[in-house]
């Protein structure tokens, strides 16, 4: 049962990254492409966590808890360069 919920979950997973990635690539504006950018840093995480259950190893969380991080700051900057048109002040 569990190993069901895991291929639907990868499923849904997979359809929001592509859809994503085509958000990120199509998008009217600057802005849009940087929330399709972070949403699929959201959803790469959901993926990664979901291969650490599937294959019971701890190493996928830690992954997963660094492509959190660098998401963030990534996107930190990427709004602050948006603002202000510079990263470092």
């Amino acid at each position: 049962m569990l190993k069901i919920a895991l291929l639907i979950a990868f499923g849904l997973l997979s359809m929001a990254l592509l859809m994503n990635l085509y958000r990120l690539l199509k998008g009217p504006s600057t802005l849009d492409r940087i929330v399709a950018l972070d949403t699929m840093y959201i959803n790469s995480i959901g993926v990664i966590i979901l291969l650490g259950i599937y294959l019971r190893s701890d190493l996928f969380f830690e992954a997963a808890l660094l492509i959190a991080m660098m998401g963030f700051v990534g996107t930190v900057a990427l709004s602050k360069f948006l603002l202000r048109g510079n990263v470092i002040e």
